[in-house]
């Protein structure tokens, strides 16, 4: 669940049951070998079974990022013709939608855990961040984000409370905010603002807005890329913005 230049801690349950599953494996001498496969092995392979399916404290298991809204994608043409979401800017850092890894994120910030939840197509590993009122998650598709889980989606919030309680999410640098999309999208614009920045949206409602793009790359693969964007008194206060490409 983590990159390999972090540690997660684990909780006192499992640190008891791992040290009761090496004492079983040292008096078997391996459980792996057939022949003394038997009682004393299985409680062995119980043991570990168990060690790895408790959950460890919050420190180790982040904030998933916020489900997508099914129905903000409700009847969305894809009317935007420029490409979005190509990149994003974290401060003086800069990446790329599908081409800047999870672990080059966490290495220039120097905080965070790569964590991981679902398997096969819904599979999906992501950084969680907080600063004051932000909430952020830099995420990787499990499936489109590849073995080097390429950042896929980003998502960040500002919550009408203070994250500072919350522990379970680092917190990320002041030298790293703001979070800005394609150089010129960023949380605290006014409406107004955003369109002026991107055009008309593909979809608008009251409290929020998508923007939506399909197009064909030169090499002719077909890229999707999404913005979607919610505002609280007309200013933005939550945007998710991603992209895939397929062939």
């Amino acid at each position: 669940m983590s990159d390999q230049g972090s540690l997660i801690p684990i909780s006192d349950e499992q640190a008891k049951l791992g040290q009761e599953a090496v004492k079983a494996l040292r008096d078997v001498g391996g459980f792996l070998r057939v022949r003394q496969f038997g009682v004393d092995g299985r409680k062995t392979l119980f043991l570990l079974l168990l060690l790895f399916a408790i959950p460890a404290d919050d420190c180790s298991a982040q904030t998933p990022p916020p489900p997508v809204d099914e129905h903000a994608f409700e009847r969305v043409p894809p009317t935007v013709v420029k490409r979005l979401a190509t990149r994003f800017s974290l401060g003086a850092f800069a990446g790329r939608f599908e081409e800047t890894p999870l672990g080059a994120v966490r290495e220039a910030v120097g905080e965070g855990t790569i964590q991981h939840q679902g398997d096969a197509g819904g599979s999906i590993y992501w950084l969680c961040y907080r600063r004051a009122q932000h909430r952020l998650w830099v995420v990787s598709s499990g499936e489109m984000g590849g073995p080097d889980h390429l950042v896929t989606e980003i998502v960040e919030e500002l919550t009408e409370k203070d994250t500072e309680t919350s522990t379970d999410c680092a917190i990320i640098p002041e030298k790293f905010a703001p979070l800005v999309f394609d150089g010129k999208l960023h949380l605290g614009m006014s409406r107004l603002e955003v369109v002026t920045a991107l055009g008309p949206p593909s979809k608008s409602e009251a409290a929020q807005m998508v923007y939506s793009h399909d197009g064909k790359l030169a090499d002719g693969f077909d890229e999707t890329a999404w913005l979607i964007l919610r505002f609280r008194e007309e200013k933005l206060v939550s945007m998710r913005g991603g992209k895939t490409t397929t062939n």
